[in-house]
């Protein structure tokens, strides 16, 4: 998923960015509080069909899928993007790549060495430049090339639009060394993450200026130092190309051309299928076509047995054709059409078959963790026991499991907000809040003041609806009906003293009226009891599945809002309620209105366009729960429901699938869930950024440097002038001083043991205030023409673009462009 974006002139000390499953993205005593120990667990090793260089053939072209063009090349401003990372990685320096363990690695393509040489009375890093280091135009790259790097980081000029600047504000100068190969490094405060700088670096005529900074890398970069340059970028073909460097120093690149094309997910089978592209990310659906397509491939010609026309029996095929070859001219008109749709379908995905058998799945565990985000700001959530009732609900490892299995793939469950498996550190801080257990999520609901008649019981001095809206001025009857359990009991009661009432005016006639409608409505609900008691695990998972209705949004008459406000004063609140419910409560005052014959039919002088008068409740009216939600957890007159957004695209099928479970395991305890399904493109920013959400999925990479990356994301959020919350990334709005002091520690700390210990620890604070909560490592699955080597799923490791290309020696044309 793509980041935030911020306003220019804005500095936000930030570097890694969120992601989709789209989507990416993405620790009292309590350091000692852990269920696994450091490096207890090994890594998932990276799958990219590594070969010798001798054996990959020199020339040719690979067309690499990405989601869409860069909108940038300056990797430091607010709207670059995954895209602008690949593609940069490949053009510019990158002094310290991590490697397969997710370590920073010293590059040597561009420096001999870099360590500390000074501690004190500061901190002071000398760089040992590679001397033939160059860029693309010839000059040698050097300390100004740093310097002006550290001024438009540093965030003291903010006519650089920036959004990052984590560490280059700690340095007090830079200097040449003894010679022009060295750059000598001076730091006003210690940083433990000095590798974490200078990557990628750009030359000084893009960094020199804020002109030049703001926008000439924006569409373009001139000047480069990688084993490619910049060759071209066509939005119309939505591709950029980047050739061999020719002053490239280092080890030659094997391809002439590497092309990043613009393929949108839901697009990437047909574009492989088509050759138009030899490498692209992947969804497990389309991993599951190149499987089936591999060990298709001994068939003899015989139609694949999946895909369209597989899940017709002999019986309906049969019928199919009877209707086709039928003396009802109409009907067989309409089955001959469907037959023919369904034969072009069935040549269309055997051919695709075909060409998908050239393709090999690689696959890994991408450097990114999903996590559970907990809004804390307001709501249920604010209540760290129900957060931590949140966690204690979920079984980590099903979820994991439900992702991972299917792939083949480790399913074990994240222990760490700080490291993944395999990297140096890493350690389950998980037991700082538990294990998954339900008596214990219930107690935390329960002391908490969460109960299971707590939806049923009022605020004290708070009257009934239907009383306040009946009785009004009466405040005498509120009383008499404080202890009433069922709305229906205390209607009643109001219909009885009304019947008392020695004046029977209009009103009351009206009011008596109501109540025999709704006793009506009643005695048909008692007669469907059994039914919906039955069907009550099915309603809470329909509704989940048929997405929300709006009572009140559907045009139809009586959609109006209601003239007078409600005793509660939340008359314009829009109430949702599941698709399923909203059906049951349309027939529901159907038969109130009395416009339902006994059959459940319409009378046929009701018939009428728009409907039934009646039939829709106006805007703000409450919908029922569904039956799964008697058990429902309550406080004061309100239900424990929580707001869950998921993105809606194609690539989050598995996302959602995660969702559905958690849904189903919090109303165990009796915690309801509103899913709500969004947009992709809008899901990061008007929800997760914007705080619209109690709980949500999504995902943060993996880091080298966690000082550094995870304090912006775990940070306390602090009090703006406007009443606002400033929370850099820590979008959940939960943090706490102590963790912040600790990664200041950590920061600083130049032992790397010692601050690692200090991450440990502000991991178990993490995991204990219970606003994130890490559920898997995201999987990678990466189509790879299966002659290329030396690039699939990377896994932790940086690509090295000049070792890719063809095991054996390909035409001079491009292999993208043959016809598979």
């Amino acid at each position: 998923m793509s980041h935030v974006g911020v306003p220019r002139g804005t500095v936000r000390k930030r570097r890694s960015l969120a992601l989709l499953t789209t989507g990416v993205l993405t620790i009292p005593v309590l350091a000692g509080c852990s269920s696994g120990g450091e490096e207890t667990s090994r890594g998932v090793p990276q799958d990219i069909a590594p070969a010798a260089r001798e054996t990959v053939a020199d020339g040719s072209t690979v067309n690499w899928a990405v989601d869409a063009l860069p909108v940038t090349f300056n990797a430091f401003q607010a709207d670059a993007d995954s895209a602008t990372t690949r593609i940069t990685g490949a053009l510019l320096p990158t002094l310290f790549p991590m490697d397969k363990s997710g370590q920073p690695k010293l590059n040597p393509d561009y420096l001999e060495s870099a360590k500390v040489i000074e501690r004190e009375p500061k901190q002071v890093v000398l760089y040992k430049l590679n001397q033939q280091a160059v860029w693309s135009d010839g000059r040698e790259i050097g300390a100004p090339d740093f310097v002006a790097q550290w001024r438009a980081l540093s965030g003291k000029d903010s006519a650089f639009w920036t959004a990052r600047n984590s560490g280059y504000e700690r340095i007090e100068k830079i200097e040449r060394g003894a010679d022009d190969l060295q750059v000598r490094v001076t730091f006003s405060k210690p940083y433990a993450d000095w590798r974490s700088l200078f990557s990628p670096l750009y030359p000084k005529e893009i960094t020199g200026s804020p002109d030049a900074f703001n926008d000439g890398a924006r569409t373009t970069l001139k000047n480069t130092a990688g084993p490619f340059v910049l060759r071209g970028v066509s939005k119309a073909k939505g591709t950029v190309t980047l050739a061999r460097n020719p002053r490239w120093w280092g080890d030659k690149a094997k391809l002439d051309t590497l092309v990043f094309r613009a393929v949108a997910a839901k697009d990437r089978t047909q574009a492989l299928a088509d050759g138009t592209v030899d490498v692209a990310d992947i969804d497990a659906a389309t991993a599951d076509r190149i499987t089936l397509a591999r060990r298709d491939r001994g068939s003899n010609g015989q139609p694949p047995a999946h895909g369209p026309g597989s899940e017709i029996t002999p019986a309906a095929a049969l019928r199919s054709w009877a209707l086709a070859h039928g003396s009802d001219e109409e009907a067989a008109e309409i089955a001959q059409a469907a037959r023919e749709k369904n034969r072009k379908a069935v040549v269309a995905y055997a051919t695709e078959q075909k060409a998908l058998r050239d393709f090999a799945v690689r696959k890994s565990l991408e450097p990114a963790y999903t996590q559970l985000a907990l809004n804390g700001e307001s709501g249920p959530l604010a209540d760290d026991r129900v957060r931590r009732a949140v966690a204690r609900a979920l079984d980590r490892q099903e979820l994991a499991q439900t992702v991972l299995g299917p792939l083949g793939l480790p399913a074990k469950p994240l222990g760490s907000h700080l490291a993944l498996a395999g990297q140096p550190g890493y350690k389950d801080g998980s037991g700082a809040l538990g294990d998954q257990n339900t008596k214990e999520a219930q107690a935390l609901l329960a002391d908490a003041g969460w109960t299971r008649g707590g939806a049923a019981q009022l605020p004290k001095d708070t009257k009934a609806g239907s009383e306040a809206e009946k009785k009004g001025d009466k405040d005498a009857k509120e009383d008499k009906d404080k202890d009433t359990k069922e709305g229906a009991a205390a209607e009643k009661e109001t219909a009885e003293d009304a019947k008392k009432d020695e004046d029977k005016d209009a009103k009351t006639e009206k009011s008596e009226k109501e109540e025999k409608g709704e006793k009506a409505g009643e005695e048909a609900e008692d007669e469907k009891g059994d039914k919906k008691a039955g069907r009550a695990s099915e309603d809470s998972a329909a509704s989940r599945d048929e997405g929300l209705y709006i009572v009140g949004e559907d045009n139809k008459p009586g959609a109006q809002a209601p003239a007078h406000a409600s005793a509660s004063g939340a008359s314009g609140l829009h109430v949702i309620a599941p698709a399923r419910t909203a059906a049951a409560q349309s027939a529901a005052l159907l038969h109130q209105a009395g416009v339902l014959g006994e059959d459940g039919t319409v009378a046929a002088q009701d018939k009428q366009p728009g409907g039934a008068a009646g039939a829709y409740a106006p805007v703000g009216t409450a919908a029922p729960a569904p039956a799964a939600a008697k058990g429902q957890l309550g406080k004061d007159g309100k239900t424990l429901t929580l707001r869950f957004v998921l993105p809606s695209g194609p690539g989050s099928q598995s996302l959602r699938s995660v969702g559905d479970k958690i849904a189903a395991m919090l109303e165990k305890i009796g915690i309801g869930t509103e899913i709500t399904k969004v947009p992709d493109e809008s899901y990061f920013k008007d929800h997760i950024a914007s705080g619209e959400y109690d709980l949500a999925l999504y995902s943060w990479p993996a880091t080298a440097y966690p000082a550094t990356d995870g304090r912006p994301i775990y940070a306390k959020p602090e009090p703006a002038t406007d009443g606002s919350l400033l929370v850099e990334q820590n979008y959940t709005r939960v943090g706490t001083d102590h963790i912040d002091q600790l990664f200041d520690q950590a920061a600083a700390e130049l032992d790397e043991k010692a601050a690692r210990e200090l991450m440990k620890q502000a991991d178990a604070r993490i995991w204990a205030a219970a606003g994130s909560i890490p559920l898997f490592q995201r999987p990678q699955l990466v189509a790879v023409d299966k002659k290329l080597a030396n690039v699939g799923a990377f896994g932790f490791a940086a690509p090295r673009y000049q070792d890719i290309g063809f095991k054996n020696r390909q035409a001079a044309g491009s292999p993208a462009d043959r016809k598979k």
